[in-house]
């Protein structure tokens, strides 16, 4: 089947989830669910809605593409606390991105969720149960709120509870939802029904085996539908006993994934790796779940006894040395050992006739053992980076043999590779630890990359593009204004007829800007690629001569409808004028306010700081998520399914980590001011420096609010000039930069891409740490104005402090020209060296710099999008023109 006639389930939050045969299985969230959780249960009751959508954030952040939001409770009025908390998370973008699941068994509660939900939700659910009329209503309604729908395996005859009656039950609905509601099939998700096994009854013995089977089925012959279920359920007989619970639900997985449920509610802790679960733990379970044996749940309940909390034990084996030489290259690959890759690569060489063949074959064979297990979810990104080091070094000890061959024998030719990708940062823009991830994750799949490096000027890109004949041209950046420079990228690779297609990554990169700004600009493919596992299934589909023409045309599609929905979107919000929006600031009673003045006024610097006084505020969750490891830390070191790479790698960073503080490796700078300030002309703060005046310019929401809710500024927090009081504003910038590039390229010298990525990542963190010290003293020491204040770090983090620390290029203020004036008022790159590049990111790139407010109403917020009355207004207040000004804000110009 051609893939512009595939029809994938397509959701969305704030970013797309499309599922298709290539996804990864689709964890849906279990923890907002008030009869699956006695915390958020509580915190619904207690209407602690805030407390509640941490749960939510929580979730998210914890690997949930989909989250499940129910209600049902007698004690609740379920409608209102449903779209209560349905527009609580909606006006938070990091939990609002994923899809909602709309959860409840009263019609009333879904609609009402629907009605207010964005994006593509999901209704759990309908069903037969009260008979095919009301099924029927409920479906339509459902497909007008553009939803998709679990359908639950029940009719009015009951539950289905065998393989016949969830087939016959499944067959009848997908009819009645196709043929008669006309409801899109890829958007029917069937939940066949999860019982549990090992009851010690004969009937449920085939509960598992009826639900797989009958999923097999569904997958077979309903075109387009998808499978879901409660994976919990199977083990519910072995409750108190997690070793073989977790084992149940893997093996439970396992199996059904393989026959085609590609969703479920899961919980993440409660899950063993499949191929780590012991040898005989795993023969008993799957007799269980598979009813191999009739004395299955004897055997499992008597070996259970044996696991009840047994802890894991870790020995180093070294039996892998004795097995064949293939083995051997395959496993230091995998698991990335080093110490024995040369010793093994020679053998090779000498079991060959040419030393290019170790490349194509031993090697090879072992990095797509490694793609193979990245691709279905059994590694993880830190073992591929290691597995990439211990590729090089074997790489980098055949290459004198390999250029020694090609002078004996100049008529053969360079092995091919599965294609060449130029790979850069754009002008202006210095992050690339993600672009580093993402190439070597290319290179471990065979793909030759040609690097640039970062702030690369097009006219460069566009030369090495032609000069090496790349397949692919991949562009990142991390900051604003590279949103531009992409655009300008894909203009001129259209002006010069280029051919190939562009990849688009990076933090402030997205579907949609890529959809609405750039993609129209290039008639050959442009594709966002999020995180480095998509990368290499989707330069493949790229690249892969049979498949790539349907491919690239189903992605033009696709665009193409995206982009006609958010501009449909666009148009339904409506914008107020920015004098409007004035006269709906937020109103501080400046009469009744404290205001603190500093102890310290004026500029201080801090030359040369001991990273040990940072290292008890590094928060610790980002640096797994810039490795794709999601979780909070400290949870992530004991969770099932990535707890042990994740300590791994927690164990590398404080090694390395101890050896940059011993070695002062890296040198932290800082510098900070504390000034007279006051609000003028509404948007503008104006400080007083040593008798001269400066001024920053905020910008204000002009998204329309309903009645009571304000439009912020920045500017808000800071008493206007007119009340005759004297407020203060605060400037800083940190580094701990210093020495991270002269690192990093010596762990690269060595072919060490995995070490040369954790310096960075390492030097980030500690970027961040410096400014969460550098504001802790500022609060208590140098301003004063919360001189008891008591927190811990991870109050630290959750920001519990009075005050905030914005930072220009961030969604309060994400105009970067600010910084121009941050760095003129301190003399940033005169007293510690830190410089801005022409698109304003800071070098080095580990360095954090913003402002500081004391108000207690101070918060933080996004601006959204803006007009063009309101851009003007700020080119004049700036000085620039128009053109400079709509160029530096077109990321938050609104879309007429």
């Amino acid at each position: 089947m051609s893939n512009s006639k595939r029809k994938y389930l397509q959701l969305s939050g704030l970013e797309p989830l499309v599922v298709t045969p290539e996804s990864n299985f689709i964890n849906v969230g279990e923890r907002t669910n008030v009869a699956g959780s006695k915390k958020f249960l509580r915190l619904i009751k207690e209407e602690k809605f805030e407390e509640a959508l941490d749960v939510a954030r929580h979730q998210v952040e914890g690997g949930a593409q989909i989250i499940d939001i129910n209600m049902d409770d007698g004690l609740i009025d379920g409608k209102e606390a449903m779209v209560t908390f349905l527009n609580l998370v909606m006006a938070e973008p990091d939990i609002a991105r994923v899809p909602i699941m709309i959860d409840s068994s009263k019609w009333e509660i879904i609609e009402a969720g629907l009605q207010v939900v964005q994006g593509k939700s999901v209704v759990n659910s309908i069903s037969l149960k009260e008979g095919k009329e009301q099924f029927v209503h409920q479906a339509k309604l459902i497909r007008r709120y553009g939803a998709a729908v679990i359908v639950m395996a029940f009719d009015e005859k009951g539950q289905a509870d065998n393989y016949e009656r969830r087939v016959e039950i499944a067959k009848r609905s997908y009819d009645i939802l196709v043929n008669e509601v006309h409801f899109a099939p890829e958007d029917i998700i069937f939940d066949l029904n999860v019982f549990p096994v090992a009851t010690g009854m004969d009937e449920h013995r085939r509960n598992v085996l009826d639900f797989i089977e009958a999923t097999k089925w569904v997958r077979e012959n309903l075109p387009y539908c998808n499978v879901s279920g409660g994976v919990s359920n199977v083990s519910f007989s072995f409750r108190g006993n997690n070793p073989v619970r977790e084992a149940m639900h893997s093996v439970f997985l396992y199996h059904a994934i393989k026959a085609g449920m590609n969703m479920g509610i899961v919980n993440p802790t409660m899950l063993e790796v499949y191929d780590d679960i012991p040898k005989d733990l795993l023969e008993r379970v799957e007799d269980v779940i598979l009813d191999r044996r009739d004395d299955a749940t004897e055997r499992l309940l008597d070996f259970a006894e044996s696991v009840v909390g047994k802890a894991k034990e870790s020995t180093v084996d070294l039996s892998w040395r004795q097995e064949p030489l293939q083995n051997r290259i395959t496993r230091a690959l995998v698991k990335g050992i080093d110490q024995y890759i040369v010793e093994d690569v020679e053998a090779a060489r000498k079991s060959v006739n040419k030393p290019i063949e170790v490349i194509e074959g031993h090697l090879m064979t072992g990095m797509n053992v490694v793609g193979d297990l990245f691709g279905s979810g059994k590694m993880f990104l830190p073992q591929v980076v290691k597995s990439a080091r211990v590729m090089k070094k074997a790489v980098a000890y055949l290459l004198p043999f390999i250029e020694e061959e090609k002078l004996l024998n100049p008529q053969e030719g360079d092995t091919k590779g599965a294609g060449k990708i130029l790979m850069a940062t754009v002008k202006g823009d210095v992050h690339d630890i993600g672009k580093n991830i993402v190439s070597v994750v290319l290179a471990c799949n065979n793909y030759e990359i040609v690097d640039l490096g970062v702030m690369v000027p097009p006219e460069k890109i566009i030369e090495a593009a032609k000069k090496e004949k790349v397949d692919i041209v991949g562009l990142s950046g991390l900051i604003t204004p590279s949103l531009d420079e992409m655009v300008f990228l894909a203009k001129e690779m259209e002006r010069q007829n280029f051919k190939i297609p562009l990849l688009i990554g990076g933090a402030t990169t997205s579907k949609a800007h890529t959809a609405v700004k750039i993609e129209p600009q290039y008639r050959n493919t442009v594709v966002h690629v999020n995180d480095a596992s998509r990368a290499v299934t989707v330069v493949g589909d790229l690249l892969q001569k049979e498949t790539s023409v349907e491919y690239k045309r189903s992605i033009k599609q696709d665009y193409e409808t995206f982009r006609t929905k958010f501009r449909n979107r666009a148009q339904h919000k409506e914008y107020t004028s920015i004098a409007a929006a004035r006269d709906n600031k937020f109103q501080i009673d400046w009469g009744t306010t404290e205001i603190i003045r500093p102890n310290t006024l004026g500029i201080q610097v801090l030359d040369d700081l001991d990273l040990k006084l940072l290292l008890p505020y590094i928060d610790w969750t980002p640096f797994f998520r810039s490795w794709e490891l999601h979780g909070k830390y400290p949870d992530i070191l004991s969770d099932t399914v990535v707890g042990k790479q994740a300590t791994e790698l927690f164990s590398d960073a404080q090694e390395m980590l101890k050896k940059v503080v011993e070695n002062k490796l890296l040198r932290a700078k800082g510098i900070f001011g504390l000034f007279n300030a006051n609000t003028i002309n509404e948007d503008d703060i104006e400080i007083e420096v040593e008798n001269q005046k400066f001024v920053f310019r905020t910008l204000r929401q002009q998204l329309k609010k309903r009645e009571g809710v304000p439009n912020l500024a920045l500017s808000d927090f800071i008493a206007p000039k007119e009340e005759g009081l004297q407020d203060y504003l605060g400037c800083f910038c940190v580094s701990t930069g210093f020495g991270t590039a002269e690192l990093a390229a010596e762990y690269e010298k060595n072919h060490d891409d995995y070490n040369a990525i954790l310096i960075k990542a390492l030097a980030d963190r500690l970027a961040e740490a410096f400014a969460e010290y550098l504001h802790k003293e500022v609060r208590l020491k140098h301003w004063g104005y919360a001189k008891d204040e008591q927190l811990a770090n991870g109050e630290l983090i959750k920001e519990s402090y009075i005050g905030i620390r914005p930072a220009p290029g961030y969604p309060a203020c994400p105009d970067h020209l600010e910084k121009l004036t941050i760095w003129e008022v301190l003399g940033v790159k005169e007293k510690i060296g830190v410089e801005l590049t022409e698109s304003l990111a800071m070098w080095p790139a580990a360095s954090v710099s913003g402002y500081y407010f004391a108000n207690p109403e101070a918060r933080y917020f996004g601006l959204g999008k803006i007009k063009e009355d309101q851009v003007e207004d700020f080119a004049q207040r700036k000085g620039i023109s128009l053109d400079e000004a709509t160029n530096w804000l077109a990321p938050n110009l609104a879309d007429d």
